[in-house]
């Protein structure tokens, strides 16, 4: 099958893991952006993106370049694109639009200039249009604009892929499930030992945990994708993929979920039930306070309260109690905790390994890592521990992993920024382009 290019759109700090991702899916050509990553791959590359990438929020396919430095400019670019090879007058579309450019003030403006050209192409020739839907299109377009660089891309997935299919109920701010498995993945657990969130709210990190150690495609619960609508649709490719469970795995061990809400317990075990992970997946309201040392080796992954939009009545103290119990109950593993604030943080009262800036929705989060070991350091690495890996020393060591003078109760305006943009300063190349360059 012919090779085409695709951008698969993640959140900011997730690039190298979609990579990964991208890398042992077979994926070609891979070049790492911000908040997004390129490759390439034919009709099955891309069904199998969308079917079985954790950490992407959407795969683009691109269909136009152009440069423009007004609204017109694109209208005009958009107007000389062969429309007829990806749309009829009996279907519907939408576009989407990020803008990174002084030209262009208003992103929605351009996207309607768009869908302007799109309807006069096919006016002019047949005297007929296609309708807009916005909720549920045929057809779903993303142009991306930086600077005077337009790329028009088909969108391939529809709905975001963070939006899975098997979330029956959710608590307030429910952690998203992209960011939630790219956690899992950052951790490197894969199902070796027991996992544990004792702040689980509504099971987002206890069933993506359950389909990477069992090697299931979070695609499994997804009713459609916006490819499934193209008129080259291979419904044979892709029910071979939907059905192909050669690369499961059986899983050993267990995922064990807390929460002091029993509602939250409860919408917790609905969602295990609609994933079917009933089989390794418990959870129990109780109490963080009273969590006690694990019989297994075990790993804790979880994300508490910041005081934004979850708060508690002692916040401080919460935390406080967390590094208490990680201290005295937890010996011998390691913790995983994603947060937002520094003095939060603090009141652990623990010396992370590792530091990982992650953005959860507006907020500009960190994702740290703590070794429980009984003893001193220096007997912890006599005894052959590790507190990091070399590459995890090269990762800390980077510059400007972090913004300079950064605040972390600094937001974003737009919440939707880090989901939808792609990237400023990352030029798309085509296949073609890459192909020249190396010769």
């Amino acid at each position: 099958m012919k090779e085409f290019e695709l951008i698969a759109k993640t959140f900011y700090g997730l690039e190298n893991v979609l990579a990964q991702e991208l890398t042992e899916l077979g994926a070609n050509n891979i070049e790492i952006g911000r908040r997004m990553v390129s490759f390439t791959g034919d009709k099955e590359m891309m069904y199998r993106a969308n079917f079985a990438l954790r950490t992407a929020l959407r795969i683009l396919k691109p269909i136009a370049r152009f440069k423009a430095n007004t609204s017109e400019q694109v209208y005009e670019e958009v107007y000389k694109i062969d429309w007829t090879k990806f749309l009829n007058v009996h279907k519907t579309f939408a576009v989407d639009s990020v803008v990174y450019s002084d030209n262009f003030h208003h992103s929605k403006f351009v996207a309607y200039k768009v869908k302007d050209a799109i309807v006069d192409f096919f006016n002019d020739r047949e005297n007929r249009r296609p309708n807009i839907s916005v909720s549920n299109p045929d057809i779903r377009l993303h142009i991306h604009i930086a600077d005077n660089h337009c790329t028009l891309s088909l969108d391939s997935s529809g709905d975001s892929l963070h939006r899975r299919g098997y979330r029956q109920e959710a608590v307030e701010a429910p952690l998203n499930e992209v960011l939630a498995a790219g956690i899992i993945l950052l951790t490197r657990w894969k199902g070796e030992c027991d996992l544990i969130d004792p702040m689980c709210g509504s099971g987002t990190f206890l069933i993506e945990a359950a389909l990477i150690a069992k090697n299931m495609a979070p695609g499994l619960f997804r009713k459609q994708y916006a490819f499934e609508k193209w008129d080259d649709f291979d419904a044979e490719l892709f029910d071979h993929i939907y059905n192909d469970d050669s690369q499961e795995r059986e899983f050993e061990h267990s995922i064990i979920g807390y929460d002091i809400d029993h509602k939250a317990v409860g919408k917790s075990l609905l969602n295990v039930r609609a994933a079917g992970m009933n089989d390794c997946i418990t959870v129990t309201q109780a109490d963080f306070k009273d969590f006690q040392q694990p019989a297994n080796k075990s790993i804790i992954i979880t994300n508490p309260p910041y005081g934004e939009r979850i708060t508690t009545a002692n916040l401080f103290g919460t935390y406080e109690m967390i590094g208490e119990r990680l201290k005295h109950a937890f010996v011998g593993n390691d913790a995983w905790i994603l947060s937002y604030r520094e003095e939060c943080f603090e009141k652990i009262g623990l010396k992370p390994s590792i530091k990982i800036p992650l953005f959860n929705g507006a907020l500009e989060c960190e994702l740290r890592r703590y070794q429980l070991f009984g003893g001193k350091m220096k007997t912890f690495h006599n005894a052959g521990g590790r507190v990091k890996t070399d590459a995890e020393k090269r990762q800390m060591a980077e510059k400007h992993r972090f913004k300079k003078n950064r605040e972390f109760k600094q937001r974003r305006e737009d919440m939707q920024q880090n989901e939808n943009a792609d990237i400023t300063t990352f030029q798309f190349h085509s296949f073609q382009d890459r192909k020249d360059r190396k010769k």
